[in-house]
């Protein structure tokens, strides 16, 4: 072993501990190690910051932004009330995501399956009560065991029939991975529906200071404008819509108060007076099409739109906008500002949201062009409240997104577009065709998670660049021509599932399929089914979250830390052991 592996392995192995350990953040752990594995010499100072020019961290970042415009349209949210409005067991909900998403990447790459379905994730925890990260980690094996089935599921797969074609004249076929990888995927969905209470509920790491504000007592006003799906429906079709979190306290119809009975029946141009939190709110305004009643748009042009936006803010004391109401002030025609919500501590208001006379301390939730909001905000004492995403009010494009992200993977599964082009891509267009507001792409994007693939990549690369990976593949042939059948094939498996975090998982297949390929002819074996285990082994990585880009897609939304992984993750794989050997040497006998 020369200087130069003992200190990459030194440097990996130090990290590794770091990240065990969790005394740290990742992102700092990575970067720490990448300055030492500068400082010892086995990065050159030229090539230190390459991983930031990476098509992971474009495909990781990218794939972010996406899933956010899908989250925001709304689409996720109507689909599932519409196809799935009575399924609240949290198995029920993680059968349908692990499967979904399985299926999903037998046939497109795998991360875009899980960009998805990340949105429905969401949707569920809430609906459940649970942390989204009792479905996040499960989803991600999901993808990763789902794009074992067929040969363009996963970049392994593409590879390692490459490499057949140059060792023995012929390529597996698409289908040539179907028999294994369908048995590992049905097998490891199983395992995942009853394992998943492995995973520790987390927080998410992206919480910040606007998260900790819990306002669920916000009351709004809208109207069952003609077109509104809930004309004709009971009202307590209309509440299913909030999950639980906004109620009707009171309806207006024709000038009459109606008390709000669960079995009245919604007609056109009712007045409906809504108590919740904004993102219930929301989500009964946008599903059931009806419109705020404060909602008058601030300005007129398409392009000037897209700068209005709804914030928080509490009514100081000696503010002029005590004792007024909102029509008495003639809040929008005098001011181009809009009065949304207002909530008021220990007492539940039951009057229209225009006539209610705001009182110092008052939490109200207000519209405006951005640029004109701050003014209106020092000129009436209203003091902002730490800012954060305010749906209420805005306007939705439903079918954007998802045309957009079914044309990236379309691009990708044709052969059109790289994934890395074809994701950076599909988050421009959320962009430009205003899916998700500018104001907004950076909080989409965990910079985090971001920075920490970027550091790890060049010190990960140690092991190709310092030979390290070769020795390990020495030690491996000297240890396998020891073995029976079975085993050889085993340890084939076990070392591309080691190697693949620290290599990009096409890079381990480069590495292991010559091992493996010398591996058969030594023991006068057929080379398939070792090629097949090292294709399984590299795209099977869920001991960490940095080995798949699917791993590090769902750490940051779902709170993880570096250990959380192989809690599901090592007994996820042991299965898969498990299950694939037998059953490669019944599908791709040895003699």
């Amino acid at each position: 072993m020369t200087v130069e592996q003992s200190l990459s392995f030194l440097v990996i192995g130090t990290m590794m501990v770091f990240f065990i350990w969790d005394r740290f953040r990742y992102d700092v752990v990575a970067c720490s190690a990448l300055m030492l594995a500068v400082a010892v010499g086995i990065v050159p100072y030229d090539h230190a910051f390459d991983g930031f020019s990476d098509d992971i961290v474009i495909i990781v970042g990218s794939a972010l932004i996406v899933s956010a415009g899908v989250a925001r349209s709304g689409i996720v949210d109507a689909a599932i009330q519409r196809f799935l409005p009575d399924l609240n067991s949290v198995r029920a909900q993680l059968a349908l995501l692990v499967v979904t998403v399985t299926v999903l990447s037998s046939f497109i790459k795998n991360i875009g399956a899980l960009a998805i379905m990340m949105p429905v994730a969401f949707q569920f925890a809430r609906r459940s009560n649970v942390q989204p990260s009792i479905f996040l980690m499960p989803m991600a094996f999901g993808a990763l065991i789902g794009g074992l089935m067929t040969q363009v599921g996963t970049s392994p797969n593409v590879v390692v029939s490459r490499m057949r074609q140059e060792l023995t004249g012929e390529s597996f076929s698409m289908f040539d991975f179907t028999p294994v990888g369908a048995s590992l995927a049905l097998v490891g969905a199983i395992f995942l529906l009853f394992a998943y209470r492995l995973v520790p509920e987390r927080k998410s790491q992206q919480v910040s200071v606007q998260h900790a504000i819990e306002i669920t007592d916000y009351t709004s006003e809208a109207v069952a404008a003609p077109g509104s799906p809930a004309i004709g429906k009971s009202l307590s079709n209309l509440v299913k819509l909030g999950d639980g979190g906004a109620v009707v306290i009171a309806i207006f119809r024709r000038g009459t108060h109606l008390a709000p009975l669960p079995d009245v029946v919604i007609e056109a141009d009712d007045i409906l007076l809504l108590e919740g939190g904004p993102a219930a709110l929301d989500r009964i305004v946008s599903q059931a099409k009806l419109k705020i009643s404060g909602d008058r748009s601030p300005t007129s042009t398409e392009t000037a739109r897209t700068e209005v936006e709804a914030i928080e803010a509490v009514i100081a004391s000696g503010s002029p906008l005590v004792g007024m109401s909102a029509e008495r002030l003639a809040l929008f025609h005098n001011h181009n500002i809009n009065l949304l919500a207002v909530s008021r501590q220990g007492e539940r208001l039951k009057q229209r949201l225009g006539s209610i006379r705001l009182r110092a301390g008052d939490i109200v939730v207000l519209q405006g062009r951005r640029a004109e909001l701050p003014a209106f905000l020092q000129d009436f004492s209203c003091l902002p409240l730490a800012q954060r995403d305010i749906l209420l009010g805005t306007t939705r494009r439903a079918p954007v997104p998802l045309i957009v992200l079914a044309t990236a993977m379309g691009a990708t599964a044709v052969g059109i577009l790289p994934v890395q082009v074809a994701f950076f891509a599909a988050a421009l267009a959320m962009v430009v065709l205003r899916v998700i507001p500018l104001r907004e792409v950076y909080r989409a994007v965990d910079g985090p998670i971001l920075v920490m693939l970027a550091a790890l990549i060049p010190v990960s690369d140690t092991l190709r660049t310092t030979g390290g990976s070769d020795l390990i593949a020495g030690w491996l042939s000297g240890i396998a021509v020891n073995l029976p059948p079975a085993g050889a094939l085993a340890l084939i498996l076990v070392a591309a599932m080691a190697v693949t975090p620290f290599l990009n998982n096409a890079a381990t297949v480069l590495v292991m399929a010559p091992i493996a390929a010398s591996f058969a002819s030594a023991l006068d074996y057929r080379p398939d089914a070792f090629l097949m285990a090292v294709a399984i082994g590299a795209g099977s990585d869920f001991l960490t979250p940095i080995g798949h880009q699917c791993n590090t897609l769902v750490m940051g939304p779902g709170g993880y830390r570096f250990g959380d992984y192989p809690r599901l993750g090592l007994p996820l794989s042991i299965v898969i052991i498990l299950v694939a050997v037998p059953m490669l040497m019944w599908v791709w006998p040895l003699r």
